[in-house]
């Protein structure tokens, strides 16, 4: 993680199907799935559902967390990728959320989070 305290992944998928970014029971398997091919250890999953529309739900685990809002009316999902473990494969979790919200259209980019500063007295 070069020198920091976590890696944040950032997941754009667009041009996803509004049937599936509305389906929260879904939705809430997909992202537990993803975080198993990762190799995260799920504590809890919370989701919820809006009216009229779009889901938003986090899976808390060992690691940290991933967490998903989806806008069906735009065909558009946010998944953020918390980790502070070396050893989970965000990228598992990347190309199986792909598939599963029918994506079309999809990127990445990742963040050193807490990047730690050594001071010399």
């Amino acid at each position: 993680m070069n020198n920091g305290l976590g890696l944040h992944i950032l997941m754009e998928f667009n041009e996803c199907t509004a049937e599936v970014l509305n389906d929260l029971v879904f939705l809430e398997h997909a992202m537990n799935k993803a975080a198993e091919v990762s190799k995260a250890t799920i504590i809890k999953s919370v989701f919820h559902q809006f009216s009229p529309q779009g889901v938003t739900g986090v899976i808390v685990v060992a690691e940290s967390h991933l967490a998903i809002h989806t806008w069906p009316e735009h065909g558009y999902a946010a998944v953020d990728f918390f980790t502070c473990n070396s050893g989970m494969d965000y990228m598992k979790a990347y190309d199986f959320l792909k598939e599963q919200l029918n994506s079309k259209d999809h990127s990445y980019k990742s963040i050193t989070r807490g990047i730690i500063k050594t001071t010399i007295s």
